[in-house]
């Protein structure tokens, strides 16, 4: 049910519009002759800032209203993050990072003073309750929305990047929704819908499939290797369609065209022989990042973002500067020549080395903050989507691109799937923390994008109950699967379980409550149950089952017993198929 009489965290909506302030960039309140103006289409307020002055100010934020926090008891808490590694849950005045790069700590986004921010969308609950609050902003053309939340209140906030508003000119903020329901998929649903009527998805019909190289052999890997898992694929799992080179490639990052010394430099005939044994060519790329010792740094330093001084800026200086040959510079997406760039290099990798799928990494840095760009009037969200638009038209129509260390809502219609966590490692740890965080974006999976989980692991030294719990979590997303071990030593029985995730289902888990212990999977023939033990000591899961029905193990294909009690292991989980049974 659609909600706009009362501010969320029990707040009442008496006059926003008189608690809405901008701030300029020297931090002083705007004068009275910058005004805001709100157009209401439940559950959605569309604002627009005016300057009916004689002067040009410099905005720096918005702030459209305070929301008081007036519930005396526990809140549960899920906000987005700027990028995607960032994500937070917990509590109002108890926030838990799900992942281990905030963007607050790593990527040095400013954050107010005893306040915890999240970007683009946050929802709020009370424990033991199914209602739930939702605030977002179902768009991202210009500016940055987020929520500042503090003990006693949270502020809704445009960031306007301290861009002059001329005398006489009105800004279009970014799209406000306020909602509620008792039935948070629902209300998710319904914020999905409000998004794509403002960035409508690209469309790819089915989530991909495909083998990675980067878990298994590293910036190392050989032309050996690759084709030695080709042959495993087309043998074993000609499903994995997508056959991915990672990093290390490249002659410096930046360099994208420029091969190295992987493969002998030949890694366009790796290429060529993924597409002549009838399967996709795909490469990473991390487009908006140079290291200094890059022939495209080297040649063009007017092409990425400057400091103060004109100079190009270091990424180490504003944020985090990167995980190998930093600190990066991040090329200016509002630069006609870098557009030109990035399509050229989108095109050649297209066109003449035949790569039908783009793994795009470090896109955060097209968004960086704290530098000055070539188009003066832009801000960094739309620097970011320019660039990427190039990417787009070099890439062609029947690629597919992935966002990979991405800004999230600044991504909204440009790529066609999302990676939803953190990377993944072979240890209980990041198998439950990726878990968490990929299921917490269920949500977005088929509806804006496909959720990329990152790659099933499953050769190593766990449990044969935590490698399930692993594929379990990659089976509730109901997003893309791709492989990253090396095929040729994977054991039969691990052989076994990637076997059984092929094809996805496309249909993600809709789950209980924010414990994500019991999720459903509903499919046109069937449901599934996706049950986990997070914790360190066995479980009981009580579960509601439909009466009558034909349970199934997903892993065995083995009956069960009718029974709602299922007895869990530590850091186990398990897939019952739950079959109609037919009457009469």
């Amino acid at each position: 049910m659609p909600f706009s009489n009362h501010w969320p965290n029990g707040g009442t909506n008496t006059a926003p519009s008189h608690l809405w302030e901008a701030t300029l960039l020297d931090g002083t309140p705007a004068p009275p002759t910058v005004t805001l103006t709100e157009r209401h289409r439940d559950p959605i307020i569309c604002y627009q800032l005016h300057n009916k002055g004689t002067a040009p100010v410099r905005v720096k934020s918005v702030r459209l209203f305070s929301a008081p926090q007036t519930i005396t008891a526990p809140v549960i808490l899920y906000g987005e993050g700027f990028q995607m590694l960032s994500q937070t849950g917990g509590a109002v005045g108890e926030p838990v990072h799900l992942g281990g790069y905030t963007d607050a700590k790593h990527y040095r986004l400013p954050e107010p003073e005893g306040a915890t921010t999240v970007y683009g969308m946050m929802t709020v609950g009370q424990p033991g309750k199914t209602t739930r609050i939702l605030q977002a902003f179902t768009s991202c053309r210009r500016f940055s929305g987020k929520f500042c939340i503090y003990p006693d209140r949270t502020d809704v906030i445009v960031d306007t990047e301290g861009l002059e508003l001329a005398p006489g000119a009105t800004w279009d903020l970014e799209d406000y929704m306020l909602d509620m329901d008792d039935d948070p998929a629902k209300l998710l649903e319904r914020l999905a819908a409000e998004i794509r009527r403002n960035h409508p998805p690209l469309h790819f019909k089915a989530s991909p499939t495909g083998w990675c190289s980067w878990y298994c052999f590293g910036p190392e890997v050989t032309e050996k290797q690759v084709l030695d898992n080709l042959d495993a694929i087309a043998t074993s799992v000609p499903t994995l369609r997508y056959v991915q080179i990672d990093d290390g490639y490249q002659s410096a990052m930046g360099d994208w065209l420029e091969t190295g010394t992987a493969f002998g430099g030949g890694v366009q005939g790796v290429l060529k022989k993924i597409k002549e044994r009838g399967f996709e060519p795909a490469i990473w790329v991390a487009p908006f990042i140079a290291e200094a010792a890059s022939k495209v740094f080297r040649d063009h330093p007017d092409w990425f973002i400057k400091d103060a001084e004109g100079k190009p800026l270091p990424s180490d200086k504003v944020t985090f500067g990167g995980w190998r040959h930093g600190p990066w510079y991040a090329l200016d997406g509002t630069n006609t020549e870098v557009q030109r760039h990035l399509e050229t290099v989108f095109r050649t990798m297209r066109q003449e080395w035949g790569c039908t799928y783009f793994k795009l990494d470090a896109n955060f840095w097209g968004a960086m903050h704290g530098g000055h760009f070539h188009d003066p009037h832009a801000t960094r969200i739309e620097a970011y989507r320019r660039g990427m638009a190039a990417i787009l038209r070099g890439a062609g129509k029947d690629s597919f691109l992935l966002g990979c260390n991405h800004p999230i809502w600044p991504s909204l219609g440009l790529i066609h799937g999302s990676r939803s966590s953190n990377d993944i490692s072979r240890d209980w740890n990041t198998f439950a923390r990726t878990a968490r965080e990929n299921l917490s974006r269920n949500w977005q999976n088929g509806q804006l994008w496909w959720n990329d989980p990152d790659c099933a692991v499953l050769a190593g030294d766990l449990t044969s109950d935590e490698f399930l719990f692993h594929a379990t979590a990659l089976y509730a997303t109901g997003g893309m699967l791709l492989s990253g071990d090396d095929l040729t030593h994977l054991s039969p029985e691990r052989l076994k379980i990637l076997k059984k995730l092929l094809p996805p289902t496309g249909v993600a888990a809709h789950f209980e409550d924010e414990t994500l212990r019991i999720g459903i999977v509903t499919l046109p023939d069937r449901y599934v149950l996706c049950l986990f033990n997070w914790q360190d000591t066995p479980q009981e899961l009580s579960v509601r089952l439909p009466h009558p029905c034909r349970l199934q193990d997903f892993w065995t294909d083995a009956d069960l017993l009718h029974r709602s009690v299922f007895l869990m292991p530590p850091h186990s989980a398990r897939l019952i198929v739950c079959h109609p049974k037919l009457s009469g």
